[in-house]
């Protein structure tokens, strides 16, 4: 059987259930997970938990398991109130980061783990196990155990017995943090394609930005058990609602303005629009991403580049401004072989709207 055969069924299987949280709060003793976390994810939709340890994204997540309940609040699936309801009766698969796998069972045999608990045939059992293996890519390694498999293939038959079961919202814990980077790269465009051939609704918790912006159709930004936003990718890194939402997602560098009125700010020279708000008191900065920083080699300039670091493509530059301030910009290759560290330079910034933070 050939993954497009499987392809068909599965995706009316699974199908795409709309999941809800409405002011979620859990605390443990003094510390608190979640505070009121509202978020709804779309039928279909890859939506990922994105936040530093500690924001509250894996308790969210396994409250829709049914592993935690909140002290307040309601977890829906598809406008069912599924807040008490035991794990076992929610329709949901869940992967874990240390693969959990039995190693006593063949990866088949863990493939249809949840099948035999839930009383089906043998027959039946070997059947789904062979479409989820072949699904995954791992028909080959039906009757290995789990240590004679790399993390990559534990962690891919992982994925297969949390399908096993046709859920309609599929649960992925922080599942690539245990694998090192070229299988982390491979694993996690095999799960986007799985998911969106599936069609099933997916809760991907991680703390790696890329790995979100890369998989997700939306990444919701937590941070301390609160919702800082949650857009797509391209939103979220070129209009971020806060300033923790700007410097968690991608580089930003914090370069002292004030206050011109008019909705501007003065920075490195010249007025700029700003975005959102200005602090009414204090120092102000504007947060600029590397690559909207503008420079060119000035024998007068009163900034200098105080290092280069090469990413391939693009070379990030470290400028130092008069007062001290460091700047990160980002050319291309060619440009910056022209501004080697100790050059003189001037900074400057496109006409386009800042977004404006206190000073740190």
């Amino acid at each position: 059987m050939t993954a497009t055969a499987v392809e068909a069924p599965a995706v009316r299987e699974a199908g795409g259930a709309t999941v809800e949280f409405r002011g979620l709060r859990r605390s443990f003793g003094a510390t608190t997970a979640l505070d009121g976390l509202d978020l709804t994810a779309r039928p279909g939709e890859l939506l990922a938990l994105l936040g530093p340890s500690g924001c509250g994204k894996t308790t969210a997540l396994r409250m829709l398991a049914g592993f935690e309940h909140p002290d307040s609040g309601e977890v829906l699936v598809d406008g069912k109130d599924v807040t008490r309801v035991p794990a076992h009766r929610r329709d949901a698969g869940m992967v874990f980061q240390s693969y959990s796998l039995f190693p006593h069972l063949t990866a088949a045999d863990n493939v249809a783990f949840g099948l035999k608990v839930r009383g089906a045939g043998r027959a039946e059992r070997r059947v789904r196990a062979a479409e989820l293996l072949e699904l995954v890519g791992l028909p080959q390694l039906a009757d290995r155990y789990p240590h004679q498999m790399s993390g990559g293939q534990q962690q891919r038959i992982a994925l297969a017995r949390a399908l096993a079961l046709r859920p309609r919202v599929l649960l992925l814990d922080e599942p690539l943090s245990a694998l090192d980077a070229k299988v982390r790269l491979t694993l996690r465009e095999e799960i986007r394609r799985l998911q969106q051939e599936l069609g099933i609704t997916t809760l991907f918790v991680t703390h790696d930005q890329e790995e979100a912006l890369s998989m997700a159709d939306r990444v919701a930004v937590l941070r301390a058990g609160r919702l800082e936003q949650c857009a797509a990718p391209a939103e979220l890194y070129a209009r971020p609602a806060t300033a923790f939402v700007a410097e968690f997602v991608g580089t930003m560098s914090r370069i002292p303005a004030v206050r011109a009125g008019d909705g501007q700010v003065e920075v490195l020279g010249r007025r700029v629009p700003v975005d959102g708000d200005v602090p009414a008191e204090g120092g102000i900065e504007v947060l600029v991403r590397p690559e909207a920083v503008q420079v060119s080699a000035d024998g007068q300039g009163t900034a200098r580049v105080a290092a280069t670091s090469f990413l391939g493509a693009v070379t990030r530059l470290t400028l130092r401004l008069a007062d001290g301030t460091e700047v990160k910009a980002d050319l291309s290759t060619e440009e910056a072989a022209a501004l080697p560290a100790g050059t003189p330079v001037t900074v400057s910034l496109p006409d386009r709207p800042v977004l404006v933070d206190r000073r740190a």
